[in-house]
């Protein structure tokens, strides 16, 4: 599948304390966001997958790709476009095979052995970070930086997704660093205006230095 990874929106309902998660991906898809990942670490199966659904529906809409994080059988049961996966989650060969050479399949990296693994292994596209220090995981990381990101993004030849403390003051030097896109969450969620935060993004990404 052909994907745009240039502006793609990682959801997290914490974030939005309390406003409506549909409205807020709908607003986020009209600034331009170009992929959607439906994120959901603290909720029931069955809650997981009537979100996902929706969500579904509303990324069909928009003609925008649906990853699911991390669990294979929301993706399977939600016929999602894809799904992202991380270190510590089913082997990377696994969900390569369940979910078969039609769907997108992502993979979190932090290092360059990572990477290549990921890219030997099945996934399309890679997840580097944390570019930048961010609060949205539990448990901090040495960041990378724009120089590990771009150590990354020539280690391989599938695309490579900066993420982790991305935001519009600092796009422009994720850019510079080859990458094929911006993966992001409270830059877009936290805004109590979605569709301008990512229209800004989505400008600042595609600003010709």
């Amino acid at each position: 599948m052909n994907c745009n990874y240039s502006l793609y929106l990682v959801t997290d309902r914490a974030i939005l304390e309390g406003r409506d998660l549909y409205h807020a991906v709908e607003a986020a898809l009209q600034g331009g966001v170009t992929l959607v990942q439906l994120r959901e670490k603290h909720t029931s199966s069955r809650d997981f997958y009537q979100i996902a659904l929706g969500l579904k529906d509303l990324t069909c809409k928009y003609q925008v790709p649906l990853l699911i994080n991390d669990r294979l059988d929301i993706a399977l049961a939600v016929d999602a476009d894809g799904i992202h996966i991380g270190q510590e989650d089913l082997p990377l060969q696994v969900v390569r095979e369940m979910l078969g050479p039609q769907k997108i399949v992502g993979y979190s990296v932090a290092n360059i052995e990572e990477a290549v693994y990921g890219e030997r292994n099945g996934a399309d596209y890679l997840g580097a970070g944390p570019v930048y220090a961010t609060q949205t995981k539990s448990t901090p990381i040495e960041p990378l930086g724009v120089e590990g990101l771009r150590s990354i993004k020539e280690a391989v030849s599938i695309p490579v997704v900066g993420i982790g403390g991305i935001n519009v003051r600092n796009v422009s030097q994720v850019r510079r660093s080859g990458v094929d896109g911006i993966s992001v969450v409270s830059a877009i969620l936290g805004s109590f205006n979605p569709a301008n935060a990512s229209r800004e993004l989505y400008t600042a990404w595609h600003k010709k230095d």
